[in-house]
This record gives C-alpha cells, structure tokens and sequence, in this order.
C-alpha cells in the first residue's frame, strides 16, 4: 500500500462520516477494526479496497453473489434488458413473468409469486398475508433467526446472555404492542412451538430452515417435519425464510432438500447474484389475498418491484443454475473446505466446531453440541474474531463479526481453499501465540 493509496482511503471514509451517518449505509458494515474499509472494486472470488489490498472474499455481502462477483452473463442480461425495458410502475413486462414461472416451476411451496426489492420487504408481506388470512394476532420466531428490518421481527438474533428467555428488539423506537404480539421459541424445540401454539392465537410461525443468520445451526431430523404438522393442525401459517438457503442451497432451496414444503416461502440474496431482487410466493389461496388481486384486503405495492433489469439478474441467475454444475462446486469445495479446517484446528489442539451446509461454513470456538442459540453462549468470540483479523494479514476477508457465516461461490477455486486453510492455521498460530 502507498502513502497516496492510504490517505485515498482515510480520505474517503472521512467524507462518508461527514455526509452519512457512520459513514455507512447499513448498520453492519461499519465493523470495529474496519473503520477505514473502503471498497474499490469486486471481481470473481474477490475484492479490492481503495489502499490496493486485494482479498479473497468469503463474506460476499452476506451471500448474494453465488456466482461470483460481477459474473458477465448476469450483468450483460442487466445491461441488455436496460437498454429495452425501464421502470414503468404500470403493467407487467415479459422478464417479470419469466421469473414468476422459473420460481413457480422450482420451488414446491410456490403455486404463485410476487417480486419485490429486499428480503426484509418478502417476510413483512408474508406475516401480513398471514395475519390477513387467519385474522390472528401472535406469530411465532426463533432465537437466533433474522427475518429482516421491520418490528415484528427484529429482535431476538444475537441476544446478550442476560436477554435470553426474554424479548429483545434490535432497535428501540419499537412499539411494544409489536413485540408482545411475537413470541419467540427456542430452535430445534417442538415442543416449546406446541405450547406456544396450545397458549397463544398463533397466525403464523416464521422460521430459517438453517439459521444463517448465527452462523449455520442445523435442524435435527424430524423438527421441520414436526413444525409441518403442528402448523397444519392449529391451522397456522408455515413460513419458511429461504432468503439465504434458497437457490444457495438448491434451486428448490432448503424445503426441496428437507422434503418439508411451507404455507409460504420467501427468497432473495443468491436470486439475483448481486442485484436487488427478492420474492414471496406460496399458496395460491394465500397469495390471491394480495391487493394485486383487485380487492383483497393483504395490502401489496413497491415502485420498484420487479423491476424489468434486476428481474433480468434473477432470471440469468436461475437459468445459469440449472445449466451449468454451480451447486456441484459449491457443495464441494464448501465440504472440502469444512473438513480441512477441522483438521488444522485439530492439529493445533485447538476446539472447534465447523459447522455449515454446502456452499456455507463457520467455525465456531467452542464444543458442541451447537442445537440452538443457547450453545452458541459458549463460543469464544475473541477467538473467533481475533482469527478473522488475523487473516486478513493473508490475504483472506471472512466478516470479523461474531457467528457471521462464510460463503464459497462459483468463482473459488480450490487453490483458494488451499490459501483459507494455511491463512486459518497461521491466524489461529499467531492469536494464540499474542495470547500466551
């Protein structure tokens, strides 16, 4: 890095915090440490930030790019369906409905689909539909599951230990109205949902398959199976937050593999490979209630949804899913990459669970079992972010964020596991060796 490259760098950033609060557009993008952190540009597996330091990038802005960044047929579809169609906020163009129908023919929850812009936007359509259909007050969440930005759910992720049992919001300026209408259940726990469900008018039960947002919690067998049978029993609506797990997963998502199909399922992230793009579809009986439908009561709008060039991005991005072994490498590299960190940590007499499904992993710094939010207390968070740091003297960018998940996308390579794996083992080294 030059003198000129940095003070570039530090320049920027100052005028970011001078115009925008924090200097950043999201509240996690702002990490301690990274204050300084300046993007330059993406590429492939990679990023470069604004000091000319280039890093394998295993964040990937939480997930989206699966492809890569800046994979040439997606944006060249973008660029091709801009030159043709804009934004009329009027009808309905081709490219919109060809996305409807690829999700429609995939995902076995979805008898009909409605875009929009963010996967926040897909969960609150997806409680409201589910309060409008039932005329129930109460929905039911898990600890450790984010469905996004709005009240009813922003709450209860990565709760502090003296906030477990208890409701947590994300934010304050909640109504507490709003948040004592959400009750929220341990995951991997049935039976604590049956209470729930024998106690409360439960209008529905919104659920990640696998918890992403904590890293990668896995479901035991038989709990997603259970919740299925106990939704259809107390005549609750089963939503499934695929916005990380579908199309990353498979292009059925996460359900297609668990053989559980939701009441509704909400997608976005891997969709669009970058462009802003999410979906909420389901039931046609549940989804007909939308205002799109002339006189439904479940109100639906969004200047921008389906937008015709990032309808674009998500219909190339499908359709290079299904031509081309993107799942294949993914899952390999992302199993290859889980086993070699078990054993480096191994060999350095280090405890560790590597956990993740498919293109996904974390290694969290701590024994397992890891069943729910409540193991998780357990995990070393100076380790595991003193590690990532680490790594970043290496070349390699995980979030140094506490349970932030990592991410492989078609664009890795193996000789990019070779460089995680000798990063991780030097990291792991060097924290250890500061410690003693």
């Amino acid at each position: 890095m030059t003198t000129t490259e940095s003070h570039k760098a530090g320049s920027l950033s100052e005028r970011a915090s001078r115009v925008i609060p924090g200097g950043v557009n999201s509240g996690q993008r702002r990490v301690p440490g990274l204050e300084d952190l300046v993007i330059a540009s993406t590429h492939g597996s990679t990023f470069t930030s604004l000091d000319g330091k280039t890093y394998t990038d295993y964040h990937a802005a939480f997930g989206p790019p699966l492809l890569g960044h800046n994979d040439p047929d997606v944006d060249g579809a973008v660029a091709a369906a801009a030159k043709s169609v804009g934004l009329m906020g009027i009808g309905v163009s081709e490219i919109e409905v060809e996305v409807a129908e690829k999700i429609v023919s995939l995902l076995p929850s979805v008898e009909k689909v409605l875009l929009t812009e963010t996967g926040s936007e897909a969960t609150f359509h997806a409680i409201r539909v589910s309060r409008a259909a039932t005329g129930r007050r109460h929905i039911i969440k898990f600890q450790g599951c984010y469905h996004g930005w709005h009240d009813s759910v922003a709450m209860n992720v990565i709760s502090l230990p003296e906030n477990m049992g208890k409701r947590d919001p994300l934010s304050k300026g909640v109504l507490p109205e709003v948040t004592e209408a959400t009750i929220v259940c341990q995951f991997n726990n049935a039976e604590e949902v049956e209470r729930a469900l024998n106690d409360y008018d439960v209008a529905a039960i919104i659920i990640e398959p696998i918890p992403h947002n904590i890293g990668a919690v896995l479901p035991k067998p038989g709990f997603l199976e259970r919740l299925r049978e106990l939704a259809t029993k107390h005549g609750t609506v089963l939503i499934f937050d695929e916005v990380i797990t579908g199309f990353r997963h498979g292009l059925g998502g996460y359900q297609s593999i668990a053989g559980v199909t939701p009441d509704i399922t909400t997608m976005g992230k891997a969709m669009g490979n970058g462009w802003p793009i999410s979906a909420i579809g389901g039931k046609a009986e549940l989804m007909d209630l939308f205002s799109t439908t002339p006189g439904q009561p479940a109100f639906f709008a969004g200047t921008f949804n389906g937008h015709p060039p990032t309808a674009a991005a998500a219909l190339a991005t499908i359709t290079k899913l299904q031509t081309e072994p993107v799942h294949e490498h993914v899952f390999r590299l992302g199993e290859r990459a889980r086993q070699g960190l078990r054993d480096v940590y191994a060999g350095l007499d280090i405890p560790v669970v590597v956990s993740g499904f498919g293109s996904v992993f974390v290694t969290y710094f701590m024994e397992g079992p890891v069943e729910s939010y409540d193991d998780l207390l357990r995990n070393d968070v100076d380790m595991f972010i003193a590690v990532r740091r680490e790594q970043m003297k290496h070349g390699v960018f995980e979030l140094p964020l506490n349970l932030k998940r990592s991410h492989f996308s078609y664009a890795h390579t193996d000789e990019d596991v070779d460089r995680l794996l000798e990063a991780a083992e030097a990291s792991a080294k060097a924290v250890l060796e500061a410690r003693a």
